[in-house]
């Protein structure tokens, strides 16, 4: 199939454009190179420099391709930022997303694999979350990628674009064969900002409450591996072409606290991590958890490489490449 991946050169994007050229797809990447960069560009893909603001650039990129599927991972996604700074989240996610549908519109793409979030659950009501979860989300960002999977729904009736919204939980780790290794710029996750502490990169990692009722008192989270991630993207569209749209958490219903990732950090670089204990964060629940069951079941997928081990592994061996 040709597959146009929107922000192919970002750290999921990326990954998802090597899990789809692995398997036999024609790859198109288009990315603005914002957060994304040149070194994760395979020469196996085609690359276009273009922005989802830019209209005239996008459907011209379409035109050119004439893409049957694509996959929509360009959005910013700090969700803090996104509580402060709602207009730049609208323009970007949302104006974006809508270019991005308006240009599939007009140029007849088949099936689009967008990279939704569990950020539109908001806090947990129940644990693990399944797709039946209130969707309240708690910060906008978390809003733009509800609003945009609804905007997917309208399409979807109004225009038969078929679809499938995944909804990530916490990404993380680097593809287990190495071939990819440009780090995530100004990281906002837990996972890269340990690691830039035992690289030397910052002073110290911030614990945002350690009186949580978890095991050590830290937030829990749920954290999957990227390969396991673009492994889904790449078998969604396989799913598509014999299924109606559908929405699926992508998780694997088990946790590790902020504390055990750290400690596993220095056991596998050998390095010590300074960190601080700092207040909670609003909005921030205890512990997140996913549940994949309706993945498995609905189009066989199931996560192979989020163990800690392998999360931390892979990462580690991306910054000691850089």
């Amino acid at each position: 199939m040709k597959i146009a991946v929107i922000g192919g050169a970002g750290y999921i994007g990326s990954h998802v454009a090597r899990e789809l050229l692995d398997f036999g797809h024609e790859v198109f990447v288009y990315d603005n190179l914002s957060s994304g960069l040149r070194q994760n560009l395979f020469k196996e893909a085609s690359f276009a420099h273009g922005d989802i603001l830019d209209v005239q650039k996008l459907n011209d990129f379409f035109e050119s391709v004439k893409p049957e599927g694509i996959v929509h991972l360009a959005a910013l996604k700090a969700a803090g930022e996104s509580m402060l700074e709602p207009e730049k989240y609208s323009v970007h996610n949302i104006t974006g997303s809508l270019n991005i549908l308006n240009a599939a519109s007009k140029h007849g793409v088949k099936y689009i694999v967008f990279s939704s979030s569990a950020a539109v659950y908001g806090s947990p009501k129940y644990l693990p979350m399944d797709e039946k979860h209130p969707t309240e989300p708690e910060n906008y960002y978390g809003y733009t990628k509800l609003a945009i999977e609804q905007y997917l729904q309208w399409y979807g009736k109004l225009k038969g674009i078929k679809y499938a919204a995944l909804r990530y939980f916490n990404a993380a780790g680097y593809d287990v064969k190495g071939r990819i290794s440009g780090l995530e710029q100004n990281p906002a996750n837990l996972i890269p900002i340990v690691m830039e502490a035992a690289v030397g990169k910052r002073a110290s990692v911030s614990v945002f409450g350690n009186d949580y009722e978890t095991k050590d008192g830290t937030g829990v989270r749920d954290y999957i591996h990227v390969s396991d991630l673009a492994r889904a993207h790449r078998m969604a569209f396989d799913k598509l072409q014999s299924s109606e749209s559908f929405v699926v958490n992508l998780g694997v219903n088990s946790g590790n606290s902020v504390l055990e990732v750290i400690k596993a950090t220095e056991r596998i670089s050998g390095k010590k991590v300074n960190y601080q204990v700092v207040g909670r964060r609003a909005g921030d629940p205890a512990v997140v958890l996913a549940n994949p069951a309706f993945a498995k079941e609905f189009f066989g997928w199931q996560a192979e490489c989020s163990d800690l081990d392998t999360l931390l592994e892979t990462t580690w061996k991306a910054y000691l490449a850089n």
